[in-house]
Parts: structure tokens; sequence; C-alpha cells
């Protein structure tokens, strides 16, 4: 039956196994099912692109469908990143889009996210309607109807129209960024867009001010690496950095919708640690109004800093998508999640890694402090919070038990510290009296549990973790 599942944000799934042309070709009718069922025909759908293998065919065979059942097509030129192919909804006015990728995940993978008219991730009501479109069409089409090479070009149509996106996005940034700031500093910013589709657009923003760029020709095997800008994947950066006096480390991950920060001195900032710092420093040098809003399994700091400058925090289930919808119902000043994603006020209720890169050398070149000074200035006002994460691979059977037992036998203590509340949100979020907390959230498309910790000590953090 129907092997393609939907995760938090979108399909994704091995290349030539699941993912695949006739699969692909499955779901772009589903999805072209669901347009016109909502009158976006005439509207249209950008369909974009990563830097991933086979990318561009994909497109194509995208487009080419769309266009033969009547919807305008606006196709890029090349490889966008996400952020930049949600803020092309707006610009063109479309229904929505269309993007090829799979994130930060290994390069034998790729992915298609959906993008609605709002230009943020696809609500769970959205992606269920494209499901049962692609149900129907599974259940009730034969196989033969999907099969076939690839097309080799698309055909001359009036629906069809190539976009660059580039400046119009580049603008935008412009007006969320003070550039000028970096060009006065003496601050030198070094980007790592790892051989992904985030080449070149932090070095467009900062044209004039002191940058460059590693790993910034395009490698669908990026490197030999996961497009992930976690730390560890990070060293060559790290030692780049450190070599020179005052710099940032910027990187990108595959998609370029979630960012990775290294310090002055090679040391790499955790997203859980980037938000509170930019958190702080919009309300400090803007005059935002509204909320902060962050998923349940990020860093409570957040909430902390947020009560000092008497501002609410909303909590929200893991994933952009709610995050974003806030973002759509009412003012938020940032969002974000501990995976590496963020977007703020003006901007497009989608995560940018760009936007959060600059704004952290923006930040950076302000205070002309490093980041982990500027860290400690908010550790002395809040108390420190120290965070982890720990993937437990396990089977379904396995996951289903572990999930059954928090649900009937919820724990009253954890080592010496009584639960103080258990909340639902997404998954167990066990939290304890001397304020350290467990989430336990099971993977949606995996046999995984994953474990999110925080305490106020490394040392408490450790023995959560071994009481866990």
């Amino acid at each position: 039956m129907n092997k393609i599942k939907f995760g938090t944000d979108g399909w994704r799934d091995l290349m030539y196994d699941q993912f695949n042309l006739p699969n692909v070709r499955k779901v772009i009718k589903a999805i072209s099912q669901y347009i016109i069922a909502n009158q976006g025909q005439d509207k249209g759908l950008v369909i974009c692109y990563d830097a991933r293998f086979f990318a561009e065919t994909f497109a194509k065979e995208a487009a080419n469908i769309l266009i033969s059942q009547g919807i305008k097509v606006f196709l890029g030129e090349r490889d966008y990143p996400t952020p930049v192919t949600a803020y092309g909804v707006k610009l063109y006015n479309a229904f929505g889009a269309i993007m090829f990728t799979a994130s930060h995940n290994p390069p034998e993978y790729n992915g298609i996210k959906f993008i609605p008219e709002y230009a943020g991730p696809a609500s769970l009501e959205i992606t269920k309607a494209i499901e049962d479109y692609l149900a129907t069409i599974i259940n009730n089409e034969p196989e033969s109807n999907f099969s076939g090479p690839a097309v080799a070009t698309l055909p001359e149509s009036s629906l069809l129209q190539m976009i660059n996106p580039t400046a119009e996005y580049i603008n935008h940034l412009k007006s969320l960024i003070n550039v000028e700031a970096i060009k006065k500093s003496d601050l030198h910013i070094l980007v790592d867009p790892m051989y992904a589709t985030g080449r070149d657009f932090l070095s467009q923003l900062f044209s004039g001010c002191s940058i460059n760029e590693i790993h910034n020709q395009r490698d669908p095997f990026f490197g030999g690496f996961m497009p992930d800008p976690q730390g560890k994947f990070l060293n060559e950066l790290k030692t780049k950095v450190a070599q020179q006096h005052p710099c940032i480390g910027l990187a990108l991950d595959g998609d370029a919708d979630r960012f990775g920060i290294i310090d002055n001195n090679g040391t790499y900032l955790t997203p859980n640690q980037v938000i509170p710092l930019v958190m702080t420093h919009l309300i400090t040098t803007r005059d935002l109004k509204g909320a902060v809003v962050r998923s349940v399994a990020t860093t409570h700091m957040i909430d902390r800093l947020a009560a000092l400058h008497g501002v609410t925090t909303y909590e929200t289930p893991v994933g952009f998508k709610y995050i974003g919808e806030k973002m759509r119902q009412m003012p938020v000043i940032i969002g974000g999640e501990e995976s590496g994603g963020l977007s703020i006020s003006g901007h497009i209720p989608e995560k940018d890694g760009i936007l959060a890169c600059a704004l952290m050398a923006e930040m950076m070149a302000i205070n002309k402090k490093s980041l982990l000074e500027l860290l400690d200035e908010l550790y002395a006002r809040v108390g420190q919070f120290f965070s982890k994460r720990i993937d437990l691979h396990t089977t379904e059977k396995a996951k289903a038990k572990i999930l059954k037992m928090f649900e009937k036998d919820p724990p009253e203590w954890i080592g010496i510290n009584r639960v103080k509340e258990i909340k639902k949100i997404d998954g167990y979020k066990i939290i304890l009296d001397n304020d350290s907390w467990v989430l336990i959230r099971p993977s949606g498309t995996e046999a995984l549990l994953r474990f999110y910790l925080e305490a106020h000590s490394q040392e408490k953090l450790l023995d959560l973790t071994n009481k866990v």
C-alpha cells in the first residue's frame, strides 16, 4: 500500500528506493488535485529545489505535470534555499510552492515540502488533504500511469515562467538586518554553506563587509558529510574562525533553513543558546512588540528572559508549522526551535537560516563582544541552562510499550526530584521540582524515541541523563 509517509515537514525518503520518479509523480499529481480543488491553478505554484543529485529533473517533472493540469508554474532558474522559495510565494502572489529538498539529511535522501500561500510550512489540515488525494491515486490508478523516463525538456507554454527571486529576497533581508553596522565594524565573517544551496546568499547580503565563504561550490555529496550545521560537522569552520579576530562563523544546512554558529574562539553555539541571544537582541535594539514562541523541546531560558522583559511565551509541538501558525495568528517577536530554525517579526512564517546567521553577525558587530561573553551576560541574569538530546533507536513494538508505560503509570519521581508536572503537548514532558525537565517524544516516521533534557548545571544534566 502507501509507503509515502509525511513527517513534520513534508515527505523524505531514500532516492531510487521510495523517492523515485513514479512516487514523485504520484505526490505531484495529488498536490495538483489539491490546487485545482481550491481554485489555485491561476495563481500558480512556485517550484524550486536544493543542491541534491537529480534535483532539476524532479523539478522539471513537477512542472510538466502541473502545466498539463492547467496550473501556472514559476520554476526556479537554479537551486534555491527553502526560505527563498517561501519568500517567492509572496513575491509572485502564488497559491503555494513545491520545494524539493531533504534539508539536513544525508546525500542519498530527497524530499518534497509543500508551502501554502501564507509562505510557511503546510498545516496538518493541508497535509492531510494532500495525503487523501494521494491515497486515492495509489489505490485507484495503475502503476503504469506513473512509469516512464523523465521529461527531457519542458513544453513551450504560457503557463511557465522562469524565476530568480534572489535580489528581492536579499533586499527584504536588508530591511530586517543592520548591514551598515557590520560594514562599520572590524568583524570578519566566515560562511560555510556546506556545498549546498545557501552558497552566495550571505555574501550578497553582506556585500561590502569583510566576508569569505568555504565549501561554496555545489556538491550533491556535500563533501562526504551530512549537510547539517552541527558542531561535529563544522571542524574546518571552527579552525578557520579561531585564526582570525574578531570573527564569526556562519553555517547553513542543505536547504538553508537551519543555522550553525561559531564564536570568535572556534566554539560552536547550540540553537538553545542562539535563540535566547537573538531574542534579547531584538527586544533591546528594536521596538518590536508581541510574544515569543518556542517548541516544546526548546530551552526554557527563553521563558525566563521573556518574563524579564514582560513578554509572553507560547509553547508549541515540535515542528515549525506550529510556530509559523502562531506567527500568522498574532504579533511574534521571534519563534524558534532547538533543531536550528527561527524566524522573526516582519519576515515570512518559515524558518530561515540565512536570516538567523545575519542576525548573529549583526549582534556581534553592534555589541563588539564575543557571543560567549554575551551569553554569560544572559546567564548572570537568569541562571545557566544546559540541554541535551538523546536518540534511542528501537523497534516499533518497544517504542509503543514505552509510550504506553508513560501513559498508564507516569513517574512521580526521577531520582531525588519530584515530578511537578507532565505536559502532553507533544510526547511526554516531565517537569521536575528543580525546574529541570525531560521530554520523551516518538518519531512519526521511524522506530525512534527522542529524549530531550535540560538542567541548570552540567552535573545536574549528567545526573538527569543517568536517571532517565
